[in-house]
């Protein structure tokens, strides 16, 4: 039976509220996806590659007994942070242009991209700790007690940077309080110069270590050179030992990292939610593109991984051998 509104008591000439409420169409409009822009796409292609080249790094490293040394370990977590990194660009992509955002999506990536991305920075700190263990350490380098530290080190960066990432969720955030905003929305600007801060120090401390790493290795370069009586004395070392490539290789290295991580630390600092948001993707942009150069910087220079990865592409070309090299080319 089909009810109308004079069967429920209710006349409409006579003005007064129907007996019982009858429901009324939605009259919102229904939301429309924005359309696709050459950022959505530039995003969703850099998520995708970010992902794919970290999976294969870490799935190489965790497939392969052999690659069990410390530094191994420290790229396995590089990898995963950085996965994860370019698995928050691709939600991030899909929750702007392919279903209807909401608080949850967005506290959902912005905490994800904020763990990947401490969990690689520190992680970085990490692989250059390690590089400098490895040189001033050598003779206790890759044994279990190193490899003990190493994990340990490793589960204390992944809970600190779950801690951190879990910030947005557990209430801080601008949702509610628009005024309180950062220049990366919903992060609130007390919570960013926090992050932004520890970004800093991290910084600066893996400079320190690698500060540390060329004094050391200069001067074990020096002593082998003076020992041997190889190094004549019309001629600088470091161009009879290659220390030349060697540094050249280091100062790409820190210029990526610098260049990547310090724009977004310094923004974090300087800027509010009143700042054209053109600045803030400008300089988050590098720190999103560190995750895109470490698997080629860190990675995939390393000898034995490209090993792997050859014998896997080319078993009948390229013999797999167990041999792995203390400390590792990085």
């Amino acid at each position: 039976m089909i009810l109308n509104t004079s069967d429920l008591g209710w006349d409409e000439s006579s003005g007064a509220e129907p007996l019982f409420p009858v429901d009324q169409p939605d009259s919102s409009p229904p939301y429309e996806v924005p359309p696709l822009t050459v950022w959505g796409v530039a995003l969703c292609v850099s998520g995708t590659l970010i992902a794919a080249e970290n999976a294969i790094v870490v799935t190489t490293i965790l497939a392969t007994p052999s690659l069990r040394a410390p530094v191994f370990l420290l790229l396995a977590s590089l990898g995963l942070a950085d996965l994860l990194a370019g698995v928050a660009l691709i939600l991030h992509f899909l929750f702007l242009f392919c279903v209807e955002p909401s608080d949850w999506s967005e506290l959902l990536t912005s905490g994800l991209l904020v763990t990947s991305l401490t969990a690689s920075l520190c992680s970085l700190m990490g692989v250059a700790l390690d590089r400098y263990l490895s040189l001033s350490h050598a003779l206790t380098y890759g044994s279990s007690q190193s490899r003990r530290r190493a994990a340990i080190l490793l589960l204390l960066v992944w809970l600190g940077a779950g801690v951190i990432g879990a910030g947005p969720a557990m209430g801080w955030h601008c949702l509610e309080e628009p005024n309180s905003c950062s220049v990366a929305r919903p992060l609130t600007r007390t919570y960013l110069s926090l992050l932004c801060g520890g970004f800093l120090v991290v910084v600066v401390v893996t400079l320190q270590l690698y500060a540390g790493i060329c004094r050391v290795a200069r001067r074990h370069a020096h002593a082998i050179a003076t020992q041997r009586h190889f190094l004549p004395s019309n001629q600088p070392y470091a161009t009879k030992h290659g220390s030349g490539r060697g540094f050249s290789r280091l100062i790409l290295v820190l210029s990526v990292f610098v260049g990547c991580w310090m724009p977004f630390s310094l923004w974090g600092l300087l800027g509010d939610a009143s700042s054209p948001p053109l600045y803030t993707y400008a300089t988050l942009v590098p720190a999103a593109g560190s995750s895109l150069l470490n698997p080629i910087l860190y990675s995939l220079r390393n000898k034995d991984i490209r090993k792997v990865l050859l014998h896997a592409c080319c078993p009948h070309r390229y013999s797999h051998s167990t041999h792995i090299h203390y400390p590792v080319d990085v």
